[in-house]
Parts: structure tokens; sequence; C-alpha cells
């Protein structure tokens, strides 16, 4: 009996894992279909930014950023728009021809009603030291606004560093 009991007890636990594995999809899945014009406005203001970056364009840069943006770093602690800005003019001034690429697949986007939307994923940061390439992974969330007919970052959250 005591076999019959285990084996239920792993049924029942497979078929609960399935369940939420499935329902974590579909959720995944439907954020991204809820509102697929949002989606693609994000997707293009995240490659606005990282476009900005990797070609150490500071000016376009400073116009993604709110006024009051708040950015969390797991190593560097909490900044603001004057420290951002002045955190990629010192990376950039280093030399060290520094690339973002977004890892695929890592992207997802919710909708903020009446505000903006929230985007997540994991990007890769990629540099010369030495004469070799160093590449990290990092895990990132950006809380963008609407406001004023622009699209700001006002949130940031990078992490895993």
């Amino acid at each position: 009996m005591k076999k019959h009991f285990n084996i239920l007890q792993l049924s029942i636990a497979l078929t609960l894992f399935c369940t939420l594995a499935i329902q974590t999809t579909k959720a995944q899945t439907t954020a991204e279909q809820s509102d697929p014009q949002l989606y693609k406005t994000i997707v293009h203001m995240d490659s606005v930014m990282f476009d900005a970056f990797n070609t150490q364009n500071l000016d376009v840069l400073k116009t993604l950023f709110a006024d009051n943006v708040e950015f969390y770093h797991d190593r560097g602690g909490l900044g603001n728009y004057d420290t951002t800005i002045a955190a990629f003019k010192n990376n950039f001034a280093q030399g060290l021809d520094l690339k973002r690429e977004l890892v695929k697949g890592t992207l997802e986007i919710y909708p903020i009603p009446g505000f903006g939307a929230v985007e997540m994923g994991v990007h890769t940061f990629t540099h010369k030291e030495n004469g070799k390439d160093v590449v990290g992974s990092f895990k990132f969330v950006h809380t963008w606004q609407l406001k004023d007919g622009s699209w700001k970052v006002t949130r940031v959250v990078s992490v895993g560093h």
C-alpha cells in the first residue's frame, strides 16, 4: 500500500508541476500578446537606448531617462539622473568599447495602466580587456513611463554582477 501511496503522491506532484509550468508559459505569452503595440514600442525604445549606448551617444541617452530616475545597481548602489549620466560618460571615456546585446528569448514586457510599462530581461555586455573580450550577462528591469508623448525610464534595476 505504501508503494501505491508514493506513486500517487508523485503523480499529483508531477501534475501540479506541469500545470504551473503551463500557466507560467501562458502568462509570459499573454503579456506579449495582450498589447502587441505596447510590446513593439518598448522593444523599439530598448533598441534606441542601447543603440545609443553601443555608439556612445550620450546626448540620446540623456533624453531617455526621466529627471527623477532611480538606478538600482547591485554593486554601484542607488543612482539618480546625474550619477547615471556621469557613469555612462565615465564608461565611454575609459575606451572599453562596451557593447550591450539583449539575450534572445528573455524579454518580458508588461503594461502598467495609466503609467507605461515594465520591461524585464537579461542582457550581455562585452568589452575588451588586455586584448580579449570580457563578457557578462546580467538581469535588468526598466520601468518606462509615457508622459507628454515621450517614453522615459523612471526606474532601473540591474543585478547579477
